[in-house]
């Protein structure tokens, strides 16, 4: 199952924004620009960003989220939103010893699905163990005949060998990852995945981190969420037709 952290954020993110804002806005220096920011001023700002549709201000805060127990089909997803930076755990330098794989519910629900499945990640596991180990032979041997010691070409053999017998391992294999969004990019992301049309594993994701950041900035991301949270649905024929039902659940997000 995926654990989602917020692991860092901008400290006081909604008054770093309120800042940026106010600049834009007024002969204030950058000495006093946060004289007499109140709670109430601060929220009042953000609002006023989120109504005219003045987002460059909102680029000013960030957030750090540690993701894990999610399918490389996960990854792929998540990296189309390209400003934001990664970090995920290489298959290149990581041994996939006996790994870890997400079992799609649908599959799980169905008692020879999931043993169907199953049985494809012990088949896929043994066919890497294998390519493994006769690469790394062939490495090895090579590198000795060079002049590499024993020890060196133990441990470079082992990684040319990984390299390719990862190409076997599955869609569903787990990862983890490091990611940083600024909030402008999670309006977006969110916009997009918290969607009912979204794929079941990136919304999870998707919803968590929106529950996360809510709670240290709830003015801000008051409004994020799938596009009918503000207004009409922009699926067209497409749409799940639960407006109703999904504003209800996003009201809950986050909420003490």
């Amino acid at each position: 199952m995926a654990k989602v952290t917020l692991i860092a954020y901008t400290p006081n993110p909604e008054k770093v924004i309120a800042q940026a804002a106010r600049l834009c806005y007024s002969p204030a220096s950058i000495e006093n620009i946060a004289d007499g920011l109140t709670d109430e001023k601060i929220a009042s700002f953000v609002d006023m960003l989120a109504e005219i549709g003045h987002e460059s201000p909102i680029e000013h805060a960030s957030f750090t989220f540690g993701i894990e127990g999610v399918s490389r089909s996960l990854l792929a997803q998540i990296t189309r939103h390209r400003i934001a930076s990664y970090s995920v755990q290489s298959q290149r330098y990581v041994t996939e010893a006996h790994f870890e794989y997400v079992v799609p519910p649908e599959i799980d629900a169905i008692p020879e699905a999931r043993a169907e499945f199953l049985a494809a990640m012990e088949e896929d596991q043994l066919h890497y163990e294998k390519l493994t180990a006769l690469l790394k032979e062939k490495h090895k041997n090579a590198l000795l005949q060079s002049g590499k010691d024993e020890k060196t070409a133990d441990r470079s053999a082992q990684k040319m060998a990984i390299e390719d017998a990862r190409f076997v391992l599955p869609n569903a294999c787990d990862t983890k990852m490091i990611c940083t969004f600024n909030a402008r990019s999670l309006f977006n992301f969110f916009s997009h995945r918290c969607c009912n049309r979204a794929q079941w594993e990136i919304r999870e994701v998707a919803i968590e981190m929106l529950r996360l950041v809510r709670e240290v900035a709830p003015n801000l991301f008051r409004y994020s969420g799938p596009p009918c949270l503000r207004g009409a649905c922009t699926e067209g024929k497409m749409s799940c037709g639960k407006r109703n039902e999904v504003r209800d659940f996003f009201k809950e997000i986050g909420a003490d």
